[in-house]
């Protein structure tokens, strides 16, 4: 399997198998980010699920996949270190603020860092076409931030400490995205790249919140984990989507793609939560999703 995803990188099939998975961590990264922020505190919930995935990822590190080599070692040492940075930033944004407000302020500027740090890094451009693309993607996700912020009355004391926490996140996310392309182009196994990582990141949260974690009361326990096991689940699947994507395809469009998580989040809420979605909300998602598209298929 790993052979075959490294032996279609940079063709046609690479793309176009490159754009289902983006698409499909967009989806499961607008759930993960629901998961985060719900019944328990948001430091818990992600002590939880780093828990979970980690003990799910070491049998698959130890005694399926190859083991990293000295550079691939260093680069997961980095790779854990941002993704440390980026948790505590998203934990500050959650831990602040409205979800429907803060995550489309996440998500509407990492895309816009994303590009320019692939820019850097791997020399990708985008043309005209693309850039105009990427305004309209970028744009309509901090409209709807805009527009959930007028409607938001709980907790708008913290709302604008939780917006400058919330570019952080963005910023971060932007970084992990293009390290993380790096790292795994290191890897002759890019599932060696995915496993190793999500072991080593396992522990940081659960150590730095293990106070939270002891006064949790008992009864707590189970839905915490049963959350922390779905949520383990999510992020293999959305993580490891966007990674292959990068791997296989230009790293800035993979980024672009998997922002449109604001409009899967906007069309959960409507479907299967009752939300109402509204006239100005439904334009906006189209215009998110018109970006997207723009960028897709315009290069």
């Amino acid at each position: 399997m790993g052979e075959w995803i490294t032996s279609i990188a940079g063709t046609e099939q690479g793309a176009t198998l490159a754009s289902v998975l983006a698409l499909s961590a967009a989806f499961l990264h607008a759930v993960f980010g629901a998961l985060q922020k719900g019944r328990h505190d948001p430091w818990i919930s992600r002590a939880a699920i780093d828990i979970c995935y980690g003990l799910m990822a070491l049998p698959i590190a130890l005694f399926v996949v190859p083991w990293p080599d000295g550079p691939l070692w260093l680069a997961l040492a980095g790779a854990v270190v941002i993704h440390i940075v980026y948790k505590v930033a998203q934990a500050q944004t959650y831990q602040r603020g409205a979800y429907i407000v803060v995550y489309p302020v996440v998500r509407g500027s990492a895309p816009f860092f994303a590009v320019l740090a692939a820019m850097l890094v791997f020399h990708e451009r985008f043309n005209a076409v693309q850039w105009l693309g990427l305004a309209a993607l970028t744009g309509g996700i901090f409209a709807l931030a805009a527009h959930n912020y007028r409607k938001v009355t709980v907790g708008r004391e913290t709302l604008v400490p939780a917006l400058g926490w919330a570019l952080v996140t963005g910023a971060t996310v932007a970084l992990y995205t293009t390290y993380d392309a790096w790292g795994i182009r290191l890897a002759q196994n890019p599932f060696t790249f995915l496993a190793w990582f999500f072991l080593m990141d396992a522990f940081f949260m659960p150590i730095w919140n293990m106070r939270r974690l002891a006064a949790l009361p008992r009864s707590e326990l189970v839905p915490l984990m049963g959350r922390g096991v779905i949520g383990a689940l999510v992020a293999f699947a959305s993580f490891g989507s966007i990674m292959i994507a990068t791997r296989i395809d230009e790293v800035g469009r993979a980024a672009v793609l998997r922002e449109t998580s604001t409009v899967f989040a906007a069309l959960v809420g409507w479907l299967i939560l009752g939300e109402k979605v509204g006239a100005r909300r439904a334009v906006l998602m189209a215009v998110i999703a018109a970006g997207a598209m723009i960028v897709e298929f315009a290069a």
